[in-house]
């Protein structure tokens, strides 16, 4: 089986990198984790680890070259078989009758039909890696029985995680042998969910050899993350199409660490992204992981915490049922998770809460006057979508807004990208998706994007990454009702605005009241990074804004 071994995703906005190194020539054999190529981004120096094992077969960039993102670096001969590198295969014929060989779980049945060899393996699907510490999720919903026929990229699963509800896609076509689970079924991130019986061939292929020493299981191709499609595939010959899996640590966040030391994290349970390394560029040794241990070890002995993890005190309910009939549902994933998050954010942020209100009588009328016009562009105008520009620019005049504070290493860290959380409550409880570079924007595109994630979330449709790299969040509860509420920052934002609804009331102006628009604001922040005059300066920004518009361009 040959496989193109391809760049990686490096990070957000990283689509080339220099090859500085290719340590391995024509003809070498690699193992899985071996690096196979250094290179340079603009923001590190990374190793580059193999996902297979095999002989090199040909190496496609050279030293000094730059590599895009998904271009080929090398091909392997990943075959299960021995290496044959310089020899040829005797010829073996193969009887004309079925001939069938089993080793393990994996079952393959060749036949010889007009020069043609056909292959049929039985592929067993396992639950993907859903993201970042994600470990288990459950079945919402199984979308196939046996006997059915599915293709690649067809919806075979929902599943539902701690943090959001992912449509599952098969890798794989054929046909549903055995489906091992169903509705409302809690498995294991790499356990088994069907098996599919999958086939491929291959004109004029030599004949594999028969003999029963010679026989050798196809490889099984390794899961993929269901929310993000690495753009890199195995070209294999005779078998099931399958994706490539580097380690989570290089597809989401480039880690400057060799493999062995990321490897040495993993095995004592260390979290490489949490460690700072004392090498050149903050490259991470053996030693950061073992004084990262050491230190998390004496905060539990000591029985502190270092903004990682918080102890919440267990509350020891009574037996209700004494005093009459109750019902007891288990709670959600979503629903626990956003209890276990904001519970945390609670007890570790010190939160304070403003209040004011905006005249957005004037707003108002742009806002129906203009309507119509977002809608023909396929959004909708809404004071959400409004206040999403407002608030991206008033995070840029105060820059205070769009930071997090790491207590463990006494830093701030000030973004300079403005990506805006919006809250939308669903039937399953309270999610949160991220509108990505609102300042980069303009109404009318976040109009429509909004109403994309609004219909997203509550269609079950939100991927993990749908819902992180937040600066801010807005929870709008205008449309239900109330006046002011006390919102729960977003841990680690240090921000979160609260609408409520709008009402006419009078106000004094000119020697006379006047019916006006106003709607209640409720600005919550996080203590230790903004005091109480910057938390006010950047409400009443926002209400001028809201009742001045021309004052987007003036200052934001």
């Amino acid at each position: 089986m040959i496989v193109d071994f391809r760049l990686p995703h490096l990070g957000d906005g990283i689509e080339a990198a220099d090859v500085i190194k290719i340590p391995l020539k024509v003809g070498d054999k690699i193992e899985v984790d071996q690096v196979v190529v250094e290179i340079e981004t603009d923001k590190a120096t990374v190793e580059v680890p193999s996902d297979v094992s095999g002989i090199v077969k040909e190496i496609f960039v050279k030293e000094g070259t730059k590599a895009k993102v998904g271009e080929p670096i090398i091909s392997v001969d990943a075959s299960t078989e021995q290496s044959t590198v310089g020899k040829e295969k005797p010829e073996v014929k193969i009887d004309k009758k079925d001939e069938k060989k089993q080793k393990g779980d994996d079952k393959i049945i060749e036949k010889e039909i007009s020069n043609e060899t056909k292959v049929i393996s039985d592929y067993k699907f396992k639950i993907p890696m859903l993201g970042e510490n994600i470990t288990s999720a459950q079945i919402t919903k199984v979308l196939i029985k046996s006997g059915d026929k599915i293709e690649t990229d067809q919806i075979v699963l929902e599943i539902e995680t701690d943090k959001a509800t992912v449509e599952v896609p098969s890798e794989v076509s054929g046909t549903v042998k055995e489906v091992t689970v169903k509705d409302g079924d809690k498995v294991d991130v790499g356990s088994v969910a069907f098996t599919v019986e999958t086939s491929s061939q291959g004109v004029d292929k030599p004949a594999v050899s028969a003999q029963p020493e010679e026989n050798k299981t196809v490889a099984e191709p390794k899961p993929v993350s269901a929310p993000e499609k690495i753009p890199f595939q195995k070209v294999g010959h005779s078998h099931a199409p399958s994706v490539i899996n580097l380690p989570k640590d290089i597809i989401q966040v480039v880690v400057p660490a060799a493999p062995s030391v990321r490897r040495f994290a993993r095995e004592i349970g260390v979290d490489v992204h949490k460690v700072r390394g004392s090498g050149a560029h903050g490259r991470i040794s053996f030693e950061d992981i073992k004084t990262y241990a050491k230190n998390l070890n004496e905060q539990i002995q000591k029985g502190g915490f270092s903004g990682g993890s918080v102890g919440i005190v267990k509350e020891i309910l009574p037996d209700f049922s004494k005093w009459g009939e109750i019902e007891i549902q288990p709670m959600s994933n979503i629903r626990r998770k956003t209890a276990e998050h904001l519970s945390f954010a609670w007890a570790t942020v010190p939160h304070v809460t403003q209040f004011d209100k905006a005249d957005i009588t004037e707003l108002e009328k742009i806002r129906k006057q203009f309507g119509k016009q977002v809608e023909a562009a396929g959004g909708k105008l809404t004071v959400t979508s409004i206040l999403l520009k407002v608030l991206a620019s008033a995070i840029k005049v105060f820059p205070q807004f769009n930071s997090s504070v790491d207590m463990e290493k006494n830093e701030i860290i000030y973004k300079k990208f403005v990506n805006i959380g919006v809250a939308v409550d669903t039937d399953r409880g309270l999610l949160v998706p991220v509108i990505r570079d609102v300042d980069k924007k303009n109404i009318i595109e976040l109009s429509k994007e909004l109403q994309e994630f609004s219909k997203k979330a509550r269609d079950k449709k939100l991927s993990p990454d749908d819902m992180t790299g937040g600066c801010f969040t807005i929870s709008n509860l205008g449309g239900i009702g109330g006046t002011y509420f006390t919102p729960i920052v977003n841990s680690p934002e240090v921000a979160i605005m609260g609408v409520s609804r709008s009402s006419y009331e009078p106000v004094y102006a000119d020697g006379k009241f006047e019916p006006r628009l106003m709607m209640p604001l409720s600005l919550s922040y996080d203590h230790r990074m903004i005091d109480g005059a910057d938390g006010i300066r950047f409400l009443r920004w926002v209400v001028n804004a809201l009742e001045n518009p021309f004052l987007l361009s003036l200052e934001g």
